[in-house]
């Protein structure tokens, strides 16, 4: 039985275009304030604890710099990552379409079929001011998460809307494959390449 104290630790990497809100929806979990100026992300670490079902995980939640249909997914955001959070702006078609780019990149590098992510629509707010209306319907954004076998919700950073259920989502999708996780921690046999750790 695992002490209160060794809590099981669980790397979560944020991507997504650029100005979608990535930075703010984090720092609204992890500080719980809302940060209205924009400035470019170069890439941080930030630490929360998330409870799910009873236990406490220990995430360590990384925040990218945007990504566009020219990035190249970097290994450091692949490899020991156990769980994506993919995020677009409802106000932004753009970015939307290139959350199934980022999906792709990720699933190439590691050769999976699937992995655990949660696909966000963010930045709702705006849709209550005098600010560009929705571009991506909430139908849409439900069914591009069907379709890659992820979870979905929709947020407001500014509002404090639906930010804890995106990473209370993203650690159930990880713990539906813990088995997996748990036998690829095993010490393996000298690989003939680097392999991801994820499910």
């Amino acid at each position: 039985m695992a002490g209160t104290n060794s809590l099981k630790k669980r790397k979560i990497v944020v991507l997504g275009s650029r100005s979608v809100g990535k930075t703010s929806l984090i720092l609204q979990f992890v500080e719980n304030h809302f940060i209205d100026a924009y400035y470019p992300t170069i890439e941080a670490n930030h630490q929360k604890t998330v409870k799910y079902k009873g236990t406490e995980f220990q995430c360590e939640i990384v925040d990218t710099a945007g990504q566009d249909e020219y990035s190249i997914i970097q290994s450091k955001h692949v490899i020991g990552v156990h769980g994506f959070v993919l995020v677009y702006s409802v106000a932004s078609r753009n970015s939307f379409n290139m959350v199934q780019n980022v999906y792709d990149k990720i699933i190439d590098f590691c050769g999976k079929q699937e992995i655990p992510c949660v696909i966000v629509g963010s930045k709702t707010d705006l849709l209550e001011s005098s600010s560009p209306s929705r571009q991506v319907s909430s139908t849409e954004g439900a069914q591009l998460a069907k379709q890659n076998h992820a979870a979905w919700v929709e947020t407001s950073a500014k509002s404090n809307n639906n930010i804890s259920e995106v990473f209370e989502l993203c650690i159930a999708e990880i713990e539906k494959g813990t088995s997996a996780y748990i036998k690829q921690e095993a010490p393996p046999p000298t690989p003939s390449k680097t392999s991801c750790c994820i499910m």
